[in-house]
């Protein structure tokens, strides 16, 4: 669902905007904010990343879950 909004943008940025839209503004802002919310996003969730790896207590914590994910798949199979 879209919905309709009003902003105010210097002169320079709407002349900007007008020439990389190529006529349709709203669908190049849509097409801009949506590719800046991934990167914010996949941003976001590297630094999270990183701190747990830099976290002793969540790679021990992982690192007993490891030691235990295959636990029964060879009763499956015989």
């Amino acid at each position: 669902m879209k919905q309709k909004i009003a902003v105010t943008l210097d002169e320079q940025l709407v002349a900007f905007l007008d020439v990389q839209a190529g006529g349709n503004r709203s669908e190049y802002l849509n097409q801009l904010l949506a590719q800046e919310r991934k990167r914010t996003i996949e941003a976001q969730t590297i630094a999270a990343l990183q701190e747990d790896y830099a976290d002793p207590e969540y790679l021990a914590e992982v690192q007993l879950w490891d030691a235990v994910v295959a636990d029964g798949l060879d009763d499956a199979e015989g």
